[in-house]
C-alpha cells in the first residue's frame, strides 16, 4: 500500500458531450490512476445520485479530497471508498456526487495496480482465471437512447458460442453492419443513438425481425453461435394507474403490487399480464439469451413470474431494479425475481460497493453483468472489472471510440493469460 499524496478533479466530456468528472490520484511512491465517470440517460428512480460536472467537484474538493489526500493509502480499497462515504454523509451520495465519487474510487485503484506494477484486474480480482466476459454489443436502439426509433431500448448482439473475447468483438461489429445493410436493403435511413446503435424509425417487431436475420448470417460466416438480447426499459414504459399508488412506494419492500399500471407501446398499451405473455413469448420465439427491466424498476412480483416462466433458458437481469444496490438484490433474490443483475459501479458510488454487490450475486445463484452507461468515455475500468470478478457478460456497445476503448482493452487482457 502506497499514501496517497494528491487527488485532483476536472471537467471532461463524455460521448454525448457533456461534461463529466475525471479523477487523477498520485501516491507517495509515485502511483499513478486516471478514471472518468461515466453517466446514463435511462437511470433508476433508486440509484445513486449525480451532481452537476463543477457542482459535484467542488463538493468533493471541499468534503472529500482533504480526507484522502496524506490521509488514506491507495492500497486500501475498502478504507478509501469508506472515507468517501463518510466525507459524503448520505445514502446516495447526493452531497459529494457518485460521478465524484466513483471517479476518485477508480482512480485509487489504478494508481494502487501502477504502484504493482501489475495489471487492473489483477489488483482488483488476484490472478486471471483464464476467462473474459462475452461481450454484449447493442446493434439497434430507441427508448431513452435514440428519438422516433424502437420502444424496446436494446438489441443487443450476444456471440455464446465465440471461442475467444477477440472473435466475439468482431462478430459483434459484424452484426452491427449487417443490421446496416438490412436496413439499406429494405430502403430505410438509420443515424445512430447514444450507444452507436443504429437508431432507425422502425416498430419493434420489424427490429426483432432484422436482428434474427443479421445474428444468423455473421454466425453462418463465423461458425459459431451468436443469439441477441434485449434491454427493454420497462420503467421508461410504464405508466402508474390513477388509483393513487404510482407503483414507487417508498422502503425496501418497494414493489408494483396492485397497481393497474400499463406499459404504453406508442398507441398499444399492456397491463402487467400481458407484459409478462409479450416478453416471454419473445424469449421463446427467438430464443434470446438475455432479458433486462423487463418490468417496471419495482415490480419484483414480474420479475419473479418471467424468471419462473424462461429463467431456465435465459437471463433476466435487473438494472433500475437492483442499481448495484446489495439492499433492493437482497430482496430480488429473497422473492426469486430474476437470475442476473447488472453492475455499473457509478450507479451505487464506489467499487467497494461494487464488488459486494457481485460478490452477493454469485453466493445467490445470480449472474453479474458488468456494463457502460449511455454517456460514457475513454475509461477503461469496467473491462479491468469485468475479468476481476469473473463475470459471465459485458455490456460495452458494439462501436464508437468509447466503446471500442473497452473491447480493445479485453483483447488485451485475453492476450497476457
Amino acid at each position: 500500500m502506497t499514501l496517497v499524496t494528491e487527488v485532483r478533479l476536472r471537467r471532461v466530456l463524455d460521448s454525448r458531450g457533456n461534461p463529466t468528472v475525471e479523477a487523477d490520484v498520485r501516491t507517495e511512491s509515485g502511483g499513478f490512476g486516471r478514471a472518468a465517470a461515466p453517466s446514463g440517460a435511462s437511470t433508476g428512480e433508486h440509484e445513486a445520485t449525480s451532481l452537476p460536472a463543477r457542482e459535484s467537484i467542488a463538493a468533493a474538493r471541499e468534503s472529500a479530497v482533504p480526507r484522502l489526500e496524506g490521509q488514506v493509502y491507495a492500497g486500501d480499497q475498502r478504507s478509501v471508498d469508506s472515507v468517501l462515504r463518510g466525507a459524503d454523509g448520505t445514502d446516495d451520495f447526493a452531497e459529494i456526487g457518485a460521478n465524484s465519487a466513483v471517479a476518485i474510487s477508480m482512480a485509487m485503484a489504478t494508481a494502487a495496480a501502477d504502484v504493482l506494477g501489475a495489471p487492473l484486474y489483477q489488483h482488483l480480482g488476484g490472478a486471471f482465471r483464464g476467462e473474459t466476459p462475452i461481450p454484449l454489443g447493442n446493434a439497434i436502439g430507441g427508448g431513452e437512447h435514440a428519438a422516433e426509433a424502437t420502444f424496446i431500448q436494446e438489441f443487443l448482439a450476444a456471440p455464446v458460442g465465440a471461442p475467444s473475447v477477440a472473435d466475439a468483438v468482431f462478430a459483434n461489429a459484424a452484426v452491427h453492419r449487417e443490421v446496416k445493410d438490412t436496413l439499406m436493403d429494405r430502403g430505410i435511413p438509420a443515424g445512430k443513438g447514444d450507444e452507436g446503435a443504429w437508431a432507425p424509425s422502425i416498430d419493434d417487431a420489424e427490429a426483432f425481425e432484422i436482428m434474427a436475420e443479421a445474428t444468423d448470417r455473421v454466425a453462418n460466416d463465423v461458425g459459431f453461435e451468436i443469439g441477441f438480447g434485449l434491454d427493454v426499459a420497462a420503467a421508461e414504459l410504464y405508466e402508474a394507474g390513477n388509483d393513487g399508488d404510482d407503483g414507487k412506494n417508498e422502503g425496501e419492500n418497494d414493489e408494483n403490487d396492485g397497481n393497474e399500471g400499463v406499459y404504453r407501446y406508442g398507441d398499444r398499451e399492456r397491463s402487467p399480464d400481458e407484459q409478462l405473455e409479450y416478453v416471454a413469448d419473445l424469449v421463446e420465439e427467438y430464443d434470446l439469451v438475455y432479458v433486462e427491466d423487463p418490468f417496471d424498476e419495482n415490480d419484483f412480483e414480474g420479475f419473479a413470474a418471467l424468471t419462473d416462466r424462461v429463467g431456465e433458458d435465459c437471463l433476466i437481469c435487473g438494472d433500475d431494479l437492483f442499481v448495484t444496490n446489495t439492499d433492493r438484490l437482497g430482496t430480488g433474490i429473497e422473492r426469486g425475481a430474476g437470475n442476473s443483475i447488472l453492475v455499473k459501479p457509478n450507479q451505487i458510488g464506489t467499487l467497494t460497493d461494487a464488488f459486494d454487490a457481485v460478490t452477493l450475486a454469485v453466493e445467490n445463484g445470480f449472474s453479474p453483468v458488468i456494463s457502460h452507461r449511455s454517456g460514457e468515455t475513454e475509461d477503461t475500468t469496467i473491462s479491468h472489472l469485468a475479468v476481476a470478478t469473473g463475470a459471465p457478460f459485458i455490456k460495452t456497445g458494439a462501436v464508437g471510440g468509447e466503446r471500442t476503448a473497452k473491447l480493445n482493452e479485453l483483447i488485451r487482457i485475453e492476450e497476457t493469460a
